[in-house]
């Protein structure tokens, strides 16, 4: 049961978003009595973690698929990595509002560390074949770009209009920070394959 109500959650979340969500309507949805949540949440807080957590599941899921579809150079593993992501909080708006910003989830649950840190880890690994050893600050240079990119809105249009700013293509401001990466490095430029994002 705990698991239809996360799904039903889940459901809930990405038909009427945050401001649909209630206890009651979960239950409603999962076909089971008003009360059994509380036999295996504490509250809605209880339920958005648990969702959180299932959330980010799918999301570590998204971004391996996309990885396992990619070639294996580095350029295009990085460019697959957040293709997924952008990809996933493109389809799952209301979820990945609930993973990153919804006040009524526990960010310092264990078990939603312990997932929020499996998807982190695919974009650490994207990240270190362009350095000798771990670079944080590339790391976090590609995480702003393709978490600014989804929370802004801005993957399914981009290098359209909006408003009076031209948004570039993804894959154009990625391929400038690998640039950066290689020029800083002393390396020779990598040039990234045409993927089309």
């Amino acid at each position: 049961m705990r698991d239809r109500l996360i799904e039903a959650g889940m459901t809930l979340l990405e038909r009427d978003g945050i401001a649909g969500m209630s206890l009651r309507k979960t239950a409603a949805l999962a076909g089971v009595s008003h009360a059994a949540p509380a036999h295996h949440f504490d509250g809605l807080p209880g339920l958005m973690t648990a969702i959180a957590e299932a959330a980010f599941a799918r999301f570590v899921r998204a971004m391996e698929a996309a990885i396992a579809r990619a070639p294996a150079d580095p350029v295009s593993r990085l460019q697959a990595t957040c293709a997924g992501y952008l990809d996933f909080a493109t389809r799952h708006a209301g979820l990945f509002h609930v993973m990153f910003q919804s006040d009524a989830v526990s960010h310092d649950d264990p078990a939603l560390v312990m997932q929020s840190a499996r998807a982190y880890d695919l974009l650490r690994l994207a990240c270190a074949p362009f350095s000798a050893q771990r670079d944080q600050a590339f790391e976090t240079a590609v995480w702003s770009l393709v978490h600014g990119y989804a929370l802004l809105g801005f993957a399914p249009r981009l290098g359209q209009q909006q408003g009076q700013l031209r948004i570039p293509a993804f894959s154009a401001c990625l391929s400038h920070l690998i640039a950066e990466k290689s020029s800083r490095a002393g390396l020779a430029p990598l040039a990234p394959p045409d993927a089309g994002r």
